[in-house]
């Protein structure tokens, strides 16, 4: 038997600030539990089942036929900028340039780098909550302070005005908006947006990262509105950030793009040359058939996520306990599980927080789900309808099940 040997690794201090992300350690629990025999249904992961519409993979195919697997600029291709910047000019009726325009390997990882780029030790960044679980460790890898923005069901759990204003301090640096939102599925309207940049007007210190991951994902008739198309005045404060993962069945592809202030971006290119130098050159050349191919997919994969919302709402929310929020866009269920906490369980435990509710439900009706304090907001839990209806349909009744077993 071989010996364990002592690690001499010591993890640097910044590391130390951060946790692993909820979804991921869920997503292995779920792997446990299923190598272990059990059947397990899977609500967790933010990922369309769809699979990558075709076109999107033959341009791939035929750029590696035509042996374009080398190095690119590390902004991306010519192409794929002037793809972006066609859909930027469609949705945003802004014209962005060349300088003005990022591209990574994700959404994610563009916004950690602009964080890397822009945040110092004591800088502090605004998250409105219920957030996107990976925003706070972001700021907090990087050396600033995340400060949380309590939402309230009231504004339909987005940030207003008056909370905005009372939050900024003199070593605010951004504002973090998620439109539409990962968890809640919200969508800030124009007038929102515009009252939000009324606030931000007089504090010209304060600039806006705005994550648009989901905007095509949206059940009101068009794409989700954008700060920087609502208050063209503040587009040199504004990053767009957005990708090709979620509204293309993309993923696996990894690219993603922002757009804003040319020095913010610059720095944003030099920290991508010292890291990964450039995305790859075969998902550049899917995310320009995404970009400026037929959007078929987009009319309908769409309105197949509006009948699995209105499945899932109205399955929860006949399961007493329960209240789900009906999401204006995005693929997730924010549920107020709050009518479940201080219940008692067959063996005896009592449910005190939103954990013990998921923890609950995996463990006796096999469904998984994330807590709601992954999300800055509790008792809620979060589920992820980008799977099909029979799942969605299996997982409510075994949710309904679970929760009459309780007293």
């Amino acid at each position: 038997m071989t010996d364990v040997l002592e690690s001499s690794f010591r993890a640097a201090s910044r590391l130390g600030r951060i946790k692993p992300s909820p979804s991921t350690a869920a997503a292995a629990r779920v792997r446990e539990l299923k190598a272990e025999g059990r059947r397990i249904l899977d609500l967790t992961v933010g990922e369309p089942d769809f699979d990558t519409p075709e076109h999107i993979k033959q341009a791939a195919i035929a750029a590696i036929q035509a042996g374009e697997t080398k190095y690119t600029p590390v902004n991306g291709t010519p192409r794929l900028r002037q793809a972006i910047r066609g859909s930027l000019l469609r949705t945003h009726d802004i014209e962005y340039s060349d300088a003005e325009i990022a591209v990574g390997g994700g959404g994610k990882q563009v916004i950690f780098l602009a964080l890397m780029a822009s945040v110092d030790a004591g800088d502090e960044v605004l998250i409105p909550a219920p957030y996107w679980v990976s925003y706070p460790d972001m700021v907090r890898a990087n050396g600033g302070t995340p400060i949380i923005v309590p939402t309230k069901n009231v504004a339909g759990y987005k940030l207003r005005p008056e909370d905005l204003e009372s939050a900024i301090s003199e070593r605010t640096t951004w504002l973090i908006l998620n439109s539409p939102g990962n968890p809640s599925g919200a969508i800030y309207t124009q007038d929102e947006l515009a009252a939000l940049a009324e606030v931000l007007r007089r504090h010209p210190s304060v600039s806006v990262l705005s994550d648009e991951i989901y905007s095509e994902i949206s059940f009101t008739g068009s794409p989700a509105p954008s700060l920087v198309a609502v208050a063209p005045d503040l587009r040199h404060r504004v990053l767009v950030v957005s990708g090709v993962s979620k509204s293309y069945a993309m993923t696996g592809w990894r690219l993603g793009y922002a757009a804003g202030d040319p020095t913010l971006v610059g720095a944003i290119n030099t920290l991508q040359s010292q890291t990964s130098s450039c995305p790859s050159s075969i998902s550049q050349a899917a995310a320009v058939a995404a970009l400026e191919g037929p959007q078929d997919f987009i009319a309908v994969s769409v309105p197949a996520y509006a009948e699995r919302r209105d499945v899932a709402v109205a399955g929860l929310s006949a399961i007493d306990g329960l209240t789900p929020l009906v999401p204006d866009g995005a693929f997730y269920l924010y549920v107020d599980c709050s009518g479940l906490i201080g219940r008692t369980t067959a063996d005896g435990r009592i449910l005190e927080t939103d954990q013990d509710v998921t923890l609950h439900l995996l463990e006796e009706s096999g469904v998984a789900v994330i807590q709601g304090s992954a999300y800055g907001q509790s008792p809620f839990f979060r589920i992820s309808f980008a799977t099909d209806l029979t799942t969605i349909t299996l997982a409510i009744a075994a949710i309904a099940a679970a929760v009459g077993e309780l007293r």
